[in-house]
């Protein structure tokens, strides 16, 4: 996979950039306390942002995977929290894999049950015919979403089921939540939610498919997006030290601060190219190695952003930890990436099964 940007991508990281200045400045982000903000959403959709992987059939541009990775850098940069990675990558991606046409609405995944941390196989939420009952925790961006593409079991089967459920559905109820990193997630429950036929999207082994794909595009976007972040923090730490004076020199004239730079930078770029990795592995044929592969990407992507976020709080000393600077928002956000989809022992789980 050539990883050179094109000049659309190059056009389109440009216009990112700027759109991301403007609309996610510190201010702005947390003014909107990861709520979304309707105007700016419209904007990345009118810049095809939301379509960009979406087939060409269904209204999207059909881009392939490696049109992530501009886009997700550039929207890590700016710590952009709208609903990119679960609406436009994960549920898009889920919805096409089982063989349907997405719509224009802001979706949202939800499988993850109370209790049962990162297994995707779902037990509490059961479909009896087409009646859901159940609950969902942890949704990204669930309350934001006009519908959500929940995974279920079959009372009747035992077997897995993909439903997208509107979120006006009766039965249906939402609560929204702060995360760390002032984005939000919510919890939803489902009491005797009647569904249409149309609501199935796929059942069994096209179901489990689809749900595992849809995970793996939302991995392979967010390790872009947190090397996007990483690059970001790398400069306004470096900015600092060159502004910051100690005994009469900048603070990045010392050796020691050079050399923790130095690290930094090598991180960064691991991050990078593990993002690099990750969107390669969508192009994989072979499940096992595309597994494997996201989840080194992951792991690797994780460890080297509490580095490089612990690093930077560090080297701005006090005001590193105070909310006068964005450092600290930086380092939550790449904290939170850890915990995503899988944190560190989870991805390790992997790699032993896949091995």
């Amino acid at each position: 996979m050539d990883f050179e940007y094109s000049e659309e991508q190059r056009m389109l990281a440009d216009s990112l950039r700027r759109l991301v200045a403007d609309n996610w400045s510190m201010a702005k982000r947390r003014a909107r306390q990861g709520g979304l903000d309707p105007a700016a959403w419209n904007a990345l959709a009118e810049l095809g942002v939301l379509g960009l992987t979406i087939d060409a059939a269904h209204g999207g541009f059909g881009e392939a995977p490696d049109s992530l990775l501009p886009v997700h850098l550039e929207l890590g940069r700016g710590l952009v929290d709208e609903p990119v990675i679960a609406s436009g990558v994960m549920s898009a991606t889920a919805i096409g894999a089982s063989g349907n046409a997405a719509g224009e609405a802001i979706l949202s995944l939800a499988y993850q049950e109370p209790g049962r941390r990162y297994a995707v196989e779902p037990e509490d939420c059961r479909l009896q015919g087409l009646v859901l009952d159940g609950s969902k925790h942890l949704v990204w961006h669930g309350a934001a979403a006009h519908a959500w593409i929940v995974s279920a079991r079959d009372a009747a089967s035992g077997e897995m089921a993909l439903l997208a459920v509107p979120a006006d559905a009766p039965g249906a109820s939402v609560a929204g939540t702060n995360t760390l990193d002032r984005s939000r997630c919510a919890r939803i429950d489902f009491k005797q939610v009647r569904l249409a036929p149309e609501h199935v999207l796929a059942r069994g082994e096209a179901a489990r498919a689809a749900l595992a794909l849809a995970l793996e595009w939302g991995t392979a976007a967010l390790c872009a997006h947190a090397a996007g972040a990483m690059a970001r923090l790398l400069d306004i730490t470096v900015d600092y030290l060159k502004t910051r004076k100690q005994f009469g020199q900048p603070l990045a004239a010392f050796q020691a601060l050079q050399h923790r730079m130095a690290e930094m930078v090598v991180a960064k770029e691991m991050a990078l190219s593990m993002a690099y990795v990750a969107v390669a592995a969508l192009g994989e044929n072979d499940a096992r190695a595309r597994r494997r592969m996201i989840a080194a990407a992951k792991l690797e992507t994780a460890r080297a952003g509490r580095f490089v976020s612990q690093c930077a709080v560090q080297l701005h000393g006090g005001m590193g930890m105070t909310d006068e600077l964005e450092v600290g928002d930086f380092f939550k956000r790449l904290t939170v990436v850890e915990l995503l989809f899988g944190d560190g022992t989870e991805q390790l789980a992997v790699l032993e099964e896949t091995a």
